[in-house]
């Protein structure tokens, strides 16, 4: 059973690799200008090109953490999680009562300020656009 509120991580003891990746809702249905409070914050760590490092990731998974923001809802804390095959998800407490959200091909992503990437969330896909890549 994990935890529902994870404990804090020391920004000092994480390697240099890790950021902090905001993702924003990109334009879409019902969302003509997109909308930045529908949103993630990530903490991962990325590679040279600016992808999930899993090697990294395998071991401080318990830092690599997402935060789900939504404008009529309270922040949601989860974990990235690395699923066989290679995908990566956002997994969330039990006590969510969420499925978990799948990143669409994260394993080949860019995480750069600019680009895109898309969630499925519940089923429907959703399209992110990356506002900030910042070290923590």
């Amino acid at each position: 059973m994990q935890d529902a509120h994870p404990k804090p991580i020391l920004n000092a003891s994480l390697p240099a690799q890790f950021r902090q990746i905001r993702l924003e809702l990109a334009r879409e249905p019902g969302h003509p200008e997109g909308d930045a409070a529908v949103a993630y914050v990530l903490i991962a760590p990325l590679d040279a090109e600016g992808r999930i490092d899993p090697a990294l990731w395998r071991e401080h998974r318990e830092a690599c953490r997402v935060a789900r923001l939504r404008p009529d809802s309270d922040p949601r804390s989860g974990q990235l999680v690395h699923r066989q095959g290679g995908g990566w998800a956002f997994h969330y407490p039990a006590a969510a009562n969420m499925p978990d959200e799948t990143g669409f091909h994260f394993a080949d992503e860019c995480f750069v300020a600019g680009e895109y990437v898309s969630i499925n969330e519940a089923g429907k896909m959703h399209t992110y656009r990356i506002v900030s890549v910042s070290h923590l």
